[in-house]
Order: C-alpha cells, then sequence, then structure tokens
C-alpha cells in the first residue's frame, strides 16, 4: 500500500478531530438558534436563512467527515488505493453561504459557516494535490490510442 507524500495518518487523524469538534458547534448552534421564537416577516426571513445555513453547513460538514473516514479506512487497510481514489472524493461544488442571508444571522453563526467553509477548503487543497501528485499513468493502450486518435484528425 502506497502513501500518498501529502496526506498521512497524523494529518487525516489530526483533521478528523478537528472535524468533529466543529462539526459538534455547528450542529449545537444551529440547534440552539432554531429554538428562537419570534414572530414577523424580518423573523421570517432570518429563520428561512437561518434553516438554509444550516442545511448547507451541516452538509459540507457531512461531506467533510466522510472523506475524512475514507482516508483513515485506507491508512488503516480497509480500502484499497483504487477503491480511496474511486470513492473518496470531496465534492468539488459544494454551496457556498449566501452573503444575503447570512447578513440576517448571528454574528457567531457567521463565524461557524464561515469556520466550515475555510476547512472545507483545506480538504479540497488537500484532496486536488494528493489526487494531482498521485496521478494515474495512462496505460500503453491508452497512449496508442490516443496517438492514433490525433493521427486519425
Amino acid at each position: 500500500m502506497s502513501e500518498p507524500a501529502t496526506i498521512n495518518p497524523r494529518i487525516i487523524e489530526g483533521l478528523y478531530s478537528e472535524a468533529l469538534v466543529l462539526s459538534d458547534e455547528v450542529r449545537t448552534a444551529f440547534m440552539l438558534a432554531g429554538r428562537i421564537e419570534t414572530a414577523g416577516r424580518e423573523d421570517d426571513l432570518a429563520r428561512i436563512a437561518l434553516s438554509c445555513e444550516a442545511l448547507r453547513t451541516t452538509t459540507r460538514m457531512m461531506h467533510a467527515i466522510a472523506w475524512l473516514l475514507n482516508h483513515r479506512a485506507y491508512f488503516m487497510g480497509e480500502l484499497s488505493h483504487f477503491q480511496l481514489r474511486r470513492h473518496g472524493r470531496l465534492a468539488q461544488d459544494a454551496a457556498a453561504a449566501d452573503a444575503d442571508r447570512l447578513a440576517l444571522l448571528a454574528p457567531e453563526i457567521r463565524e461557524l459557516v464561515g469556520a466550515s467553509e475555510r476547512f472545507y477548503a483545506r480538504l479540497m487543497r488537500l484532496d486536488n494535490g494528493w489526487r494531482q501528485q498521485d496521478a494515474p499513468v495512462p496505460s500503453a493502450i491508452a497512449a496508442l490510442r490516443e496517438r492514433m486518435h490525433v493521427v486519425g484528425r
């Protein structure tokens, strides 16, 4: 089992611990913020914003934890290198927070949303670097097909 140079078990364990703490903070913050009972149109918009950002943020953290769990499984020998490359990919199109909705939320909620985005961006940089560094080399047949395709034009 070959280890990628940019990712190792110690890094994954540290990030996993950080992800669990951040996920718990996010869950607690959105759970407590959702209990606030108020009335009025402005409050309805704030509740919608809270619901949307809670869904985006918790989904972002679930993707991050799933990515980290796949890498932990790889380092423990439970996933092959092929399986990790095939199924251990972060979503490239993770939705960023909506600035207009964020403005309706409390500062501590905005900070947690930002922290989750920064954490996810760190994982994206790791994943992209790992994939580029460990990119598969085309087989001889694939190289021949490519040459034939270029010549046939």
